[in-house]
């Protein structure tokens, strides 16, 4: 009884930093996939559908590294929690795309998963430990 009562205390204090794990840690997953794109585009053309490169001109190596770079900016933002809400919809917009565009899959499974953390995110909002809240802050004082 008293572990139980120790363990919802505890629990309830901890779940302030809910917000910002999911929002660091989808951050840290985009920088990762964003620097790989960049290090290494030849690698995951593979990935890229015939389809976007008919409907953008573009190779599919320039298309990998456009999105490594947006990949690698929105990342950041995330991670530090800029303009958080605006970021993450438009992550959660970006998997998603990736997810119909490469079907039920490895890939299209977890990048499914990635826009829920996305959305989670957007749904949220700002929370305490990013820029945003911090910026906010300094403004209305």
């Amino acid at each position: 009884m008293i572990f139980m009562i120790i363990n919802h205390n505890i629990r309830t204090k901890m779940q302030i930093f809910a917000p910002a794990v999911v929002r660091i840690g989808l951050a840290l997953v985009v920088l990762w996939f964003g620097s790989q794109q960049l290090l290494d585009a030849e690698a995951w053309t593979g990935l890229i559908p015939e389809i976007v490169t008919n409907l953008s001109g573009l190779e599919a190596s320039q298309v990998v590294l456009f999105n490594g770079v947006f990949e690698i900016i929105f990342g950041l933002c995330l991670l530090v929690g800029f303009y958080t809400e605006i970021i993450s919809l438009f992550l959660a917009l970006h998997m998603m795309v990736i997810t119909f565009t490469v079907g039920y899959n490895d890939v299209g499974v977890r990048d499914f998963g990635l826009s829920m953390a996305a959305i989670s995110t957007f749904l949220h909002g700002v929370d305490d430990y990013t820029l945003d809240n911090h910026l906010e802050k300094r403004t209305s004082v």
